[in-house]
């Protein structure tokens, strides 16, 4: 099973973006707006919901709330690296 770096920090951006920087230094941009295609994620249409994004307890992931979720390897596979 391959190890992805936890995460260290993660900000909400325009655009429904967010801002994760791992453990490791490294900083990529994910982009969330394909999520809002799908039932479970369309709660994040609302600013006030994504802004509140936070990470996991122990850097596994981030949250929004109980329902709403991303993991590590998910931002780490698809997000961009940051300038």
């Amino acid at each position: 099973m391959k190890k992805y770096p936890k995460i260290l920090n993660v900000e909400s951006r325009n655009g429904k973006q967010l801002l994760v920087t791992f453990k490791n230094g490294t900083k990529k941009i994910y982009d969330c707006s394909p999520l809002l295609e799908d039932n479970n994620f369309k709660p994040l249409l609302n600013d006030a919901l994504f802004n509140s994004v936070q990470v996991d307890k122990h850097g596994y992931g981030i949250v929004w709330n109980d329902e709403l979720d991303l993991s590590e390897s998910e931002l780490w596979i698809n997000g961009l690296p940051a300038d």
